[in-house]
C-alpha cells in the first residue's frame, strides 16, 4: 500500500483538529452575540469595500493563468482562462493542497483547449512561482517597514532578525529577475523544466502578484473596528503569516490554523472584533466563491457531456 498517497491529507486534518484545538482556547469569553455586535458594527461602505476587495483579489489571481498562457505561447479566450482560474482557486482555496488541487482541476479544463498535460505542469509551476515572488516581495517589504512584527507572536524579540529575513526575501526576488534576464539555466520543480519567464512577464508577475495578497489583506482590514487597529502594514503583515500557515498546513480553507495566527497576531484588538472580520474574508474570499465556483463547474461539465453525446 502506497502510504504516501495519504501523507497530506492526513497533515491537513492533523492540522485542523490541533489549530481548532487551539482556537477554542482563544475564543473563551467570545460570545455568539459578541461576534453578531462585530459584524453589525461594520459599516455598508466597508461591507462594500470588503466585497471590492475580494473581487479584486480574483481578477489578480486570473492574470497568474493570462501570464503562464502568454509564457507558453498559447492562445486561449480571456473568458475561459478567467472562469476556469476562478473556479480553481475558489475550489483549490476550500479544498486546501492548492498546487495539487489546481493542477488537477485545471488539466481537466485546459484539456478541452488543447493544452497536453507537460503544458498544464508549467502553467501551474509559473501560477506558484508567482504567488511564491509575490508573498516573498510583500513580506520583505512590510518586515522592513515593521521589523518587530515578530514580537506580535513571541515575546523575545526579534528585530535585527525580520529586517534580515526581510532584505533576505528581497534579494531571492532580485535573483530571480537576474535569472530572467540573464536567461538562466531553467528552473527544475519536479519533474519539470521551467524556462525563466521574459522579463516583461517577470515585471507583470511582480505586480499582479503583490495585488492579489494587497487586497486580500484590504477585506479584513476594511472589516475590522477601528478600536485598536495597528494599520493597514501591520494587518497585512498578520496576513501573510497566516495565509502562510494555512497553505503550508494543507488544512481544507486553512480552517482553525488562519484564525489562531490572525487573533495571535492581533491580539491587542477585541477577539470578538477581529473574529467578525475573519468571518467576512471567509463568505467574500472562500464561501461565495465556492458556491459561484461549483455552477461554473455544474456548467462547464454539462457542456462537456453534450459535447459527447455529440
Amino acid at each position: 500500500m502506497n502510504w504516501t498517497r495519504y501523507f497530506w491529507p492526513l497533515i491537513g486534518l492533523a492540522a485542523v483538529a490541533f489549530s481548532i484545538w487551539l482556537l477554542i482556547g482563544e475564543l473563551q469569553g467570545i460570545s455568539l452575540d459578541d461576534v453578531w455586535d462585530g459584524l453589525t458594527a461594520i459599516s455598508t461602505w466597508r461591507w462594500f469595500l470588503s466585497a471590492f476587495c475580494a473581487v479584486a483579489a480574483y481578477a489578480a489571481l486570473a492574470a497568474y493563468d493570462h501570464l503562464a498562457l502568454l509564457h507558453l505561447n498559447r492562445r486561449v479566450s480571456w473568458l475561459f482562462v478567467t472562469l476556469c482560474s476562478f473556479t480553481t482557486y475558489a475550489l483549490s482555496h476550500n479544498i486546501g493542497g492548492s498546487v495539487f488541487s489546481g493542477a488537477v482541476i485545471r488539466y481537466r479544463a485546459y484539456g478541452t483547449k488543447g493544452l497536453s498535460g507537460h503544458d498544464v505542469g508549467i502553467l501551474v509551476g509559473i501560477c506558484w512561482i508567482t504567488f511564491i515572488l509575490a508573498t516573498l516581495l510583500v513580506s520583505g517589504i512590510v518586515l522592513l517597514i515593521e521589523p518587530d512584527l515578530f514580537d506580535r507572536f513571541s515575546d523575545i524579540g526579534y528585530t535585527s532578525v525580520s529586517a534580515g529575513a526581510g532584505a533576505l526575501m528581497l534579494l531571492v526576488v532580485v535573483a530571480y529577475v537576474f535569472g530572467s534576464w540573464l536567461q538562466l539555466q531553467p528552473l527544475k520543480i519536479g519533474a519539470f523544466e521551467i524556462q525563466y519567464p521574459r522579463l516583461p512577464i517577470v515585471a507583470r508577475q511582480l505586480l499582479v502578484g503583490p495585488i492579489e495578497l494587497l487586497a486580500a489583506a484590504a477585506i479584513i482590514f476594511f472589516a475590522l473596528p477601528a478600536s485598536g487597529n495597528p494599520g493597514y502594514l501591520v494587518v497585512l503583515g498578520v496576513f501573510l503569516a497566516s495565509f502562510s500557515a494555512a497553505q503550508i498546513s494543507h488544512a481544507p480553507g486553512g480552517i482553525g490554523v488562519f484564525e489562531v495566527v490572525f487573533l495571535t497576531g492581533l491580539s491587542n484588538m477585541d477577539p470578538a472584533g477581529v473574529v467578525a472580520a475573519l468571518l467576512v474574508f471567509r463568505l467574500f474570499y472562500l464561501i461565495v466563491p465556492l458556491l459561484i465556483a461549483l455552477v461554473i463547474v455544474l456548467v462547464f461539465e454539462r457542456s462537456q457531456f453534450g459535447r459527447t453525446d455529440n
